[in-house]
């Protein structure tokens, strides 16, 4: 048990530059608290005592902002950054290494008392505000866009961001650096969509202009179209 702790401050250190002491870490990382607070509530789960498990995952709540089921199965160097209104549910499992970001959810879709939540792999980030529903397995390596919400198995190494969730890159193992924080370079589908349309629009601009002088007409005259505009608002946010 000691050397399980030791490993939780260890990742703590390792996985967030803003750790700078013993104490700090100690003292002011909820998320630890709350995977304290949870192996305790699981052990009592799995043993039988129902009631103190879930009472002890509902003080950890009023706690750390962080609600895990007590069922809920958790492996090592499991670290919560900022994790006000994390919930994972009753049957979800955590694999190892993994990083979890404010307001993830591990939901279930089905009433029936069986597997019902997700299923993480090792080594996976989930960034701010992303949900995972239902029991489906989110691969090995996996990166989840923050506010994506994933209701589809997503292999190994995939990135995914949308509403519903999309892979939009799938790389292959490699090594890399322990955590991949860099959430600002995801990629874009919709602007990767808009920019494609767009190109198509010069071409088929371009055939018209061509069709027009050999057949001797003039074209009429229209407002130009706001095109930096447009891509400056998919492909940068509106310039932010």
């Amino acid at each position: 048990m000691f050397e399980r702790i030791l490993e939780d401050i260890r990742t703590v250190f390792a996985k967030d530059p803003a750790a700078r002491s013993l104490s700090e870490v100690l003292f002011c990382y909820p998320g630890l608290h709350a995977i304290w607070f949870h192996r305790i509530a699981h052990f009592f789960w799995t043993h039988k005592l129902r009631f103190l498990g879930r009472l002890l995952s509902h003080i950890s709540r009023g706690l750390t902002g962080i609600e895990i089921h007590p069922g809920a199965k958790i492996g090592h160097r499991f670290f919560i950054d900022h994790g006000m209104g994390i919930v994972i549910g009753e049957t979800s499992e955590v694999g190892e290494d993994v990083l979890m970001y404010q307001g993830v959810v591990l939901g279930g879709t089905s009433l029936e008392k069986k597997k019902r939540h997700p299923t993480i792999g090792n080594n996976v980030v989930i960034g701010t505000g992303a949900t995972i529903l239902g029991a489906i397995e989110i691969g090995n390596g996996a990166k989840i866009g923050s506010g994506s919400v994933v209701v589809k198995p997503v292999p190994p190494n995939a990135t995914v961001v949308g509403v519903p969730g999309r892979v939009v890159e799938t790389a292959a193992p490699k090594v890399r650096p322990l955590i991949d924080l860099e959430h600002g370079k995801l990629p874009d589908p919709v602007a990767e969509a808009v920019n494609i349309l767009l190109k198509k629009q010069d071409k088929l601009g371009e055939r018209i202009k061509v069709l027009e002088k050999t057949q001797g007409i003039s074209p009429p005259e229209e407002e130009e179209v706001p095109r930096r505009h447009i891509l400056d608002e998919f492909t940068h946010g509106g310039g932010i």
